[in-house]
């Protein structure tokens, strides 16, 4: 395998890096990937009672999640531990946490006493339920801030109750949004020379994601309701049957249907009175369902997404994990990065979804195991050996 090219887009930020489970480190992999010194700072063994709550270290989760990054275990329950980290926080550009919201107060490391230290730095923090107000002190997991942040009544078959996405989409997100606010802190900092605090938690995100369906509501009043693989207010689109399985249809507007139509072999049908605009499609939903479906049962998903494709219809495969990662469009926007681990050889993790034209992300180095870079990072900010040696026997790294 060929040595990949270090991104060089952030290679001038250091990130201190507090987090685990996935909404913090998804934040840090963004940075990670993009070229900044990110240093995992992790709890020497047996010091965190919910040490392995991430999986084990050479698992799938913490490979994917953790790449690009240094490790440094400190105990910053010990006060040579707390030093150190207050050192690296003198010329540290970021520090992302995703405790609960008292920890770090009761640490010593919040907004105002980093600022203290460093005037330029830029603390992000993630929560479940946010900073402040009535539920900060809650734990705050992916699948509760779905159910709190709507998403699991908009998801799912109309009459079978709640549905989860298949996907933590509220970490996912929330990680993503700390990332951007980051992004954007760096950018006035330029103009300012000032740090700031920055804060996401997951039911905001959530929330944010819910986009349009939100909007409905609180533009017109009106509660979305499950629709299942429909989309919610155009038809003909969502999930199809065919002769061998199922596929995506995406028809959107009046031409749209029209080349439907065509491709079906009943153009006339286009011009129907109850079906010529999409807000008479959409009135007439379970008449459209039923007039497409057993046609759409009489040929294979192959030979339709051809035909769709051929009179330029919307449509595509739908893809078990396999199927997709084989997919020669897949394969060309290089979702899949090959990295080398030490212990498992090489392995392939998932990429960044961004191309750019100067300074693309990059996997340059597999996930790190616990202090692997202790020693190495303790050296850049001055420490000797023999003061090495010392904090290894005090526990503290």
């Amino acid at each position: 395998m060929s040595t990949p090219t270090p991104s060089q887009a952030l290679t001038h930020l250091r990130v201190l890096d507090l987090t685990r489970v996935r909404a913090g480190p998804t934040c840090c992999r963004v940075l990670a990937d993009f070229g900044a010194d990110v240093i995992k700072i992790e709890a020497p063994r047996g010091v965190d009672p919910n040490e392995d709550i991430s999986g084990p270290r050479h698992g799938y989760d913490m490979l994917n999640l953790h790449r690009n990054k240094r490790s440094l275990t400190l105990n910053l329950k010990k006060p040579e531990g707390l030093a150190i980290f207050r050192k690296l926080a003198e010329s540290a550009d970021v520090v992302v946490e995703n405790y609960r919201p008292d920890v770090k107060s009761r640490l010593g490391i919040d907004y105002e006493a980093l600022r203290a230290i460093n005037p330029r730095i830029i603390l992000a923090s993630i929560s479940g339920f946010g900073q402040d107000g009535p539920y900060r002190d809650r734990a705050g997991f992916d699948q509760i801030a779905q159910g709190m942040g709507g998403l699991m009544w908009i998801t799912g078959e109309a009459g079978k109750g709640p549905m989860r996405a298949g996907t933590a989409v509220s970490d996912s997100t929330a990680g993503l949004y700390a990332a951007t606010g980051i992004l954007i802190a760096m950018a006035e900092r330029e103009r300012s020379g000032e740090g700031q605090w920055i804060h996401t938690s997951l039911l905001q995100a959530q929330i944010a994601l819910l986009d349009f369906q939100a909007a409905r509501y609180l533009v017109d009043g009106d509660v979305p309701p499950q629709a299942g693989n429909d989309h919610p207010y155009s038809t003909p689109m969502g999930v199809v049957e065919t002769a061998d399985g199922f596929i995506n249809l995406g028809v959107g507007g009046d031409g749209q249907w029209r080349s439907l139509c065509e491709a079906m072999g009943a153009p006339e049908r286009a011009d129907h009175p109850d079906y010529v605009t999409g807000e008479l499609r959409y009135r007439h939903r379970p008449q459209v369902k039923a007039l497409l479906e057993p046609e759409f049962k009489q040929k294979t998903s192959a030979e339709w997404l051809e035909i769709l494709e051929r009179h330029s219809v919307p449509a595509g495969p739908i893809y078990k994990m396999d199927e997709m990662f084989a997919d020669p469009q897949v394969k060309h926007l290089g979702m899949a990065q090959p990295v080398e681990h030490p212990a498992l050889g090489t392995i392939e993790v998932v990429g960044q979804p961004l191309s750019m034209s100067r300074t693309p992300p990059a996997v340059v180095s597999a996930t790190p195991d616990p202090g692997d870079h202790t020693d190495e990072i303790l050296r850049e900010i001055g420490m000797s050996d023999g003061e090495i040696r010392e904090l290894k026997a005090a526990k503290a790294v």
